[in-house]
């Protein structure tokens, strides 16, 4: 195992490139929307669930500097979280094929209650801070490091951050934001490597010094529920709801589902409504007329970009039923027939479109949590 960790750390790039290609061939397998479809499920399930491994194997590489003072192991909760959203889909795949449509969503429901808890766990771990990508990254970020972050080479937050095989289901309608994170990395990489090459050697063993003093200084504690009740007041309050609110919001639709249908406004409503309140929130708890007392919360570069990310996937209610049956089918129906007389767009568009629509049936509930 300690090789295979090796080797993934020192060919990361050549990874991430055998990801891609084999996230891009998952979705051409035969059979992949039709009735028998657990097999192309399952390889889909099994990549999605390597690529958590690899991405966590490399995230949790020892720094170069070693002070003498490792970092306590912990339980692996982004990986966990990761290998739940890439396994969600092929437990609902086999509980369909074996008990039907009515009772796969029991399976479900006990899939999303796991991940409840697991991302109540997380939450709390972190001190209470704002979940990033549902848990999946660590939210390490100091508000007061904001400015100093973005060129800190461990840095944990990784804007456009890949997440595999399951990116499509999980992130639906992201692939070019992430696509385009991962290039701005590279570009943010490839200027840091010049910049430290051109500096003068008494300049990075200062900052080297600098690296070492503060990989040795105490950490602060982490806030909890009494601390930030007492310090942010009502600030706090309306964080704390917003992220329960956001954390929850998964499983309350899917058995909200459970009990009326798919075709029933109710779940579809509520899911929404608990995602505009939750983001809501956030507004009010950075306003600065709440009282003496309070203090406002400060959001890191993360967390705003965290927050941009909630509000995109609201589209996402665009795909999911009874609005996509309603409203979204009927345009994407038009949209084909337009299209299809058109050489190589006809064929490519109605591909697409199918795609879209075995996606819809599976995925769209579950994404953004």
């Amino acid at each position: 195992m300690e090789a295979y960790k090796r080797w993934v750390r020192r060919n990361k790039e050549y990874v991430h490139s055998l990801e891609s290609l084999a996230n891009g061939f998952t979705w051409l397998l035969p059979e992949r929307f039709s009735s028998s479809e657990i097999g192309p499920e399952a390889v889909t399930a099994i990549l999605g669930v390597i690529t958590a491994v690899n991405e966590h194997i490399i995230d949790t590489a020892p720094s170069q500097i070693h002070t003498g003072h490792p970092e306590p192991s912990t339980f692996p909760y982004s990986l966990c979280i990761s290998a739940l959203k890439d396994l969600e889909t092929l437990v609902e795949v086999v509980a369909q094929h074996y008990y039907g449509d009515t009772k796969k969503w029991n399976f479900i429901a006990a899939t999303e209650a796991i991940k409840f808890l697991v991302r109540l766990a997380v939450f709390r771990n972190s001190g209470y801070k704002m979940l990033l990508q549902g848990g999946e990254i660590p939210n390490s970020e100091k508000a007061s490091e904001v400015s100093s972050s973005q060129s800190r080479p461990g840095d944990s937050r990784k804007p456009g951050f890949y997440s595999g095989p399951g990116s499509f289901r999980n992130n639906f309608g992201q692939n070019g934001w992430n696509l385009e994170g991962r290039a701005l990395s590279a570009l943010s990489r490839f200027g840091e490597n010049a910049r430290t090459a051109s500096d003068p050697p008494w300049l990075r063993r200062v900052q080297q010094q600098n690296a070492i003093m503060e990989s040795l200084a105490p950490k602060a504690e982490k806030s909890t529920l009494s601390s930030i009740l007492s310090e942010k007041g009502v600030h706090g309050s309306l964080f704390l709801m917003g992220e329960i609110l956001f954390i929850a919001r998964p499983l309350i639709y899917v058995l909200f589902i459970r009990k009326y249908g798919t075709q029933s406004w109710t779940p579809w409503f509520l899911s929404l409504a608990m995602d505009v309140v939750g983001v809501g929130f956030v507004p009010q708890v950075t306003l600065s007329g709440w009282g003496s007392k309070d203090r406002k919360f400060q959001y890191t570069t993360s967390e705003k970009d965290e927050l941009k990310r909630r509000k995109l996937l609201w589209a996402l209610y665009l795909m999911r039923d009874p609005f996509f049956s309603k409203y979204t089918r009927e345009r994407l129906d038009k949209a084909e027939k337009l299209l299809e007389p058109v050489p190589l767009f006809g064929a490519l568009t109605a591909k697409v479109i199918e795609l879209i629509v075995g996606a819809q049936t599976r995925y769209t509930y579950m994404s953004g949590s």
